[in-house]
C-alpha cells in the first residue's frame, strides 16, 4: 500500500484534482498525510471560481471552528481584503453561488460574515478511516517539518537540542523540576514526531561551594550502605544537617563578634571556609575531591534514571555546571571586557545594560554581575560558554531551554550578551519555553517532598480507587504497576491541563479522581476502548475489509471529524508548544467518544455494522494512544 493509497478515495471524489499540485501551490501543504490540508485546498480553488481572489490568500485564511457545531472549517470575509463591499453581504452572496453537489462539503452556513463549511460524512468516513489504519502510530506525525529542504530529504534532518529537569544533585527534586521535566518530555516528543533529530540534556546543577559543604558533612557522617540505597536522599540528609550547624555557626561567630570577641581563627577555620577550601581542591582538579565527588554525581544519576524511567523520559546526555571549564568561563570574560560588553565595578564585573542599549530594553535588562570579587564566575558566564561549546558539538538548528518564568529576565541577559558577543546567529536559534509555579507541594513549613514520595502517594491512592470494584481489579495482570502508570498520568495531566505560563495548586485528591478532565479519566477512556475490541474479537484484517459506508450516523460521523483534526493539531502545537493544545483536543475526543455508546453498539450489532463500528473506536484508540505517548504518558488497556 503506497502511502497515497490511503487518501486516493477523497481525490477521486474530486475532478481534475492532483495531490501534487496542491502540495506545490500551497506551502506547507501536505494532504496526502492531513486531511485538512486536502479540504482547505480544495475549499481554497472552489472559493478563487467564486470569489475571484487568489486561492493562496484564501488557504491561510480557511480557520478551525470552536466546536462541530459551527463547523469544520470558517472563513472571516473581511481575510480575504476585498474592498468597497460589505462583509456580511460578500458572505451571503458566495454562499449563494457555492456549488450544491460539492463532494467534499455541504453548503455553507452565514453567521454575519462568516462562513461555515461542514464536511460530507461518507466522502469524510471513506477517506481518514482508512489513513488511521495505514498509518498507525505515524497518524498525525510529518516528517516533512524537520526536513532541511523538505522537497529534498537528502540533505538530511535539521537538529533541536532540548535542555530540561536540570535537577540540583544531592537536594530535592522539587516540583520546579518536575515541571521542567513534563514539558521538556514532551516538547522533545513532539519535534521528533516531527522529523527533528532530537538531542535530549539534563543539565545538572552539580557543582559549586556547596558540593566542598556536601563532602565535609559525608566524612563527618556519610553512611556507606546509605549512599548506595539511596544516594540522593542521603545526599540531601547531610546537605540539611550540615546547613544546619552552618547557620548556626555563623550566629555564633556573629554574636561573638558583637560582644568584641577577636573572631579570626573562628572564622579562619568555618564551615563555610572549609566548604570554600575544598571546592578550591575540586577547581583545581585534585584527585581525591574530584573522585568523591563524582561518585556522589555518578550515583544520583543512576538513582535519577529510575524516576524518569517511571515518566517515560529519556536523556542522550548528561551535562552539568561542572562540565564548564574554568578556562571556557576566563576566555568569555575576556572578549567582554574587550568589546565593552561588561565593566568592573567595586571588584566584581557587570554588564551595564541601560549603557549598551538604549530605551526601555536596556532598563528591563539591568545590571547582572559576572563574576564576583572574589574572581568566581556566575550563572552568566557559565551559561554563555555552555551554549558556545555546545553549539559547536552539536551544530544545532535549534535550542530550547526549559526553564520556570522566575527565570525570564536572567534568559535573557543571557540571550542577549551571546547576541552582544557577535553570535546573533546562536542567539536566534534559542528559545526559552517558560512555565509557572505548582503551588500547595510542601507538606509542612521546611519540608520538601522529593519526587519519588508524590508518585508513589499517588500511585498508593489510585491502587486504593481501583480496589474499590473488586470484579474489575481481578482482571488487572499486575495492579500495582497499573496504579503507578495511572498515578503518573494524573500528576502529569493536571500538569499539562492549563497554559505552561499558569500557576497550579497541586492537589492529589483533584487529580487522581475519574470525574472530570483528568489523567484517570483519560486512562479509562483509552482502556474502554481496548475492553471493547477485546469483547468484539475482530481481528486486524477483519477491521481492515470493513465497510465504511455503512457509518451513516451523525455520532460516527462527529468521531471522524475529530480523527481528521489530529494531524492539524499536532501542527498547532509545534507552534504553541503548549500540552494542552495536545490534552484539550484528547479530551474532547474522549467526550465524543462516551456520547457514542449507546448508539454505535459494537458487540451484537450485524456482522458487517460491527466490522464497520469496531473499525471506526479501533481508528480513535489509535489516536487517543498517539496523543497520550506524546505528552509522555502510557496508554492502559485494562483497569
Amino acid at each position: 500500500m503506497s502511502a497515497q493509497a490511503p487518501v486516493d478515495s477523497l481525490v477521486k471524489q474530486v475532478e481534475g484534482l492532483s495531490l501534487d499540485a496542491l502540495a506545490d501551490k500551497y506551502p506547507n501543504c501536505y494532504p496526502q498525510i492531513n486531511p485538512f490540508d486536502l479540504y482547505r485546498a480544495h475549499l481554497s480553488n472552489v472559493l478563487a471560481d467564486i470569489t475571484g481572489v487568489d486561492p493562496k490568500i484564501i488557504y491561510p485564511a480557511l480557520a478551525w471552528t470552536q466546536g462541530l457545531d459551527k463547523g469544520d472549517l470558517t472563513l472571516p470575509t473581511p481575510a480575504l481584503r476585498i474592498k468597497g463591499q460589505k462583509p456580511d453581504e460578500l458572505a451571503k452572496t458566495w454562499a449563494e453561488k457555492f456549488p450544491d453537489n460539492d463532494p467534499l462539503f455541504e453548503k455553507p452556513v452565514v453567521t454575519n460574515y462568516f462562513l461555515s463549511f461542514f464536511f460530507r460524512g461518507p466522502a469524510l468516513v471513506k477517506g481518514v478511516l482508512p489513513m488511521i489504519q495505514h498509518f498507525g502510530a505515524e497518524y498525525g506525525n510529518n516528517k516533512f517539518n524537520g526536513l532541511k529542504d523538505p522537497k529534498d530529504p537528502s540533505k538530511g534532518k535539521k537538529r533541536i537540542v532540548v535542555e530540561f529537569s536540570s535537577p540540583n544533585i544531592a537536594k530535592p527534586f522539587h516540583a520546579g523540576h518536575l515541571r521542567s521535566t513534563i514539558i521538556g518530555g514532551f516538547l522533545a516528543n513532539l519535534y521528533e514526531g516531527a522529523g527533528w533529530d532530537v538531542v535530549r540534556i539534563n543539565y545538572l546543577g552539580d557543582w559549586g561551594k556547596q558540593y566542598g559543604l556536601l563532602a565535609l558533612a559525608y566524612e563527618r557522617y556519610g553512611d556507606e550502605q546509605a549512599l548506595q540505597q539511596d544516594p540522593i536522599n542521603h545526599l540531601f540528609q547531610l546537605y540539611v544537617r550540615i546547613n544546619n550547624e552552618l547557620s548556626a555557626e555563623k550566629e555564633d561567630i556573629a554574636k561573638r563578634k558583637e560582644a568584641g570577641e577577636d573572631v579570626t581563627a573562628l572564622e579562619a577555620n568555618s564551615l563555610d571556609e572549609q566548604a570554600r577550601r575544598y571546592f578550591k581542591k575540586m577547581t583545581e582538579r585534585d584527585p581525591d575531591a574530584l573522585a568523591m565527588w563524582k561518585r556522589f554525581r555518578d550515583l544520583s544519576i543512576v538513582r535519577y534514571k529510575q524516576t524518569y524511567a517511571r515518566l517515560n523520559i529519556k536523556f542522550d546526555e548528561y551535562s552539568g555546571e561542572s562540565q564548564v571549564s574554568e578556562e571556557a568561563m576566563d576566555k568569555i570574560v575576556k572578549e567582554m571586557l574587550e568589546k565593552g560588553i561588561c565593566k568592573e565595578d567595586q571588584g566584581a564585573l557587570l554588564v551595564d545594560f541601560p549603557s549598551l542599549i538604549p530605551g526601555k530594553e536596556g532598563k528591563r535588562l539591568e545590571r547582572p554581575l559576572v563574576r564576583k570579587r572574589d574572581g568566581t564566575a556566575l550563572y552568566l558566564t557559565r551559561d554563555i560558554a555552555e551554549l558556545l561549546a555546545r553549539h559547536e558539538k552539536y551544530q544545532f538548528d535549534k535550542m530550547i531551554y526549559v526553564i520556570a518564568s522566575a527565570q525570564d529576565l536572567h534568559v535573557k541577559q543571557f540571550f542577549k550578551i551571546v547576541e552582544l558577543l557577535g553570535h546573533k546567529d546562536i542567539a536566534e536559534k534559542c528559545q526559552h519555553v517558560n512555565f509557572g509555579l505548582v503551588l500547595g507541594m510542601s507538606t509542612r513549613k521546611g519540608t520538601v517532598k522529593f519526587l519519588d514520595d508524590i508518585l508513589r502517594d499517588v500511585a498508593d491512592k489510585m491502587h486504593e480507587v481501583m480496589k474499590k470494584n473488586q470484579e474489575k481489579y481481578q482482571q488487572v495482570e499486575n495492579p500495582e504497576a497499573t496504579a503507578d502508570t495511572l498515578g503518573i498520568s494524573s500528576v502529569m495531566v493536571q500538569d499539562m491541563t492549563g497554559k505552561r505560563i499558569n500557576n497550579y495548586t497541586f492537589n492529589i485528591d483533584t487529580m487522581t479522581a475519574f470525574e472530570g478532565d483528568t489523567g484517570p479519566y483519560l486512562q479509562y477512556a483509552h482502556a474502554r476502548v481496548c475492553s471493547i475490541r477485546r469483547k468484539a474479537g475482530l481481528t486486524d484484517e477483519e477491521l481492515r475489509s470493513a465497510d465504511f459506508s455503512l457509518l451513516t450516523e451523525q455520532h460516527a460521523v462527529n468521531i471522524v471529524r475529530l480523527l481528521a483534526q489530529w494531524p492539524d493539531i499536532v501542527q498547532t502545537t509545534l507552534r504553541t508548544l503548549e500540552p494542552t493544545t495536545v490534552l484539550g483536543y484528547l479530551f474532547k475526543m474522549t467526550h465524543e467518544l462516551s456520547r457514542s455508546y449507546d448508539h454505535l453498539q459494537v458487540v451484537g450489532s450485524e456482522r458487517e455494522v460491527m466490522k464497520a463500528r469496531m473499525a471506526l473506536y479501533d481508528a480513535a484508540r489509535t489516536v487517543l494512544g498517539n496523543g497520550m505517548r506524546m505528552l509522555g504518558l502510557t496508554p492502559v488497556e485494562r483497569m
